[in-house]
């Protein structure tokens, strides 16, 4: 499997924004959820967006609910994550995978995102 590669992390200020892009295998059905994860320092990792492309239908963790939005472009092979209203406890390295059920072999460098005035 070749691992999915993240981007677009930054440095940003409290209440800006970033977009982070995921470029994926073509190996990964459209049909397949996709999602992204984060894992801030000390914490484990956790699922805050997911899109199922079949519908479209999309979730989110409820801290991040309302200032963030995933899209996804099949014909790209991408993947995006619209983060807006950026706090402190965003601060995290930011990774996509397949979702509910991350595939443990395609796992990235992620992208870091730090939030600080």
């Amino acid at each position: 499997q070749v691992p999915l590669v993240e981007s677009g992390g930054d440095l940003v200020q409290p209440g800006g924004s970033l977009r982070l892009s995921c470029a994926f295998s073509k190996r990964i059905s459209v049909n397949t959820g996709m999602g992204w994860y984060r894992q801030a320092p000390g914490k484990q990792r956790e699922l805050v967006a997911r899109i199922l492309s079949g519908r479209p239908e999309t979730t989110y963790a409820e801290s991040v609910k309302g200032r963030f939005t995933i899209s996804r472009d099949i014909a790209k092979n991408s993947l995006y994550l619209q983060m807006n209203n950026l706090r402190p406890d965003d601060t995290a390295v930011y990774y996509c995978n397949t979702a509910p059920n991350p595939r443990d072999t395609v796992w990235g460098q992620g992208t870091q995102v730090n939030v600080s005035a």
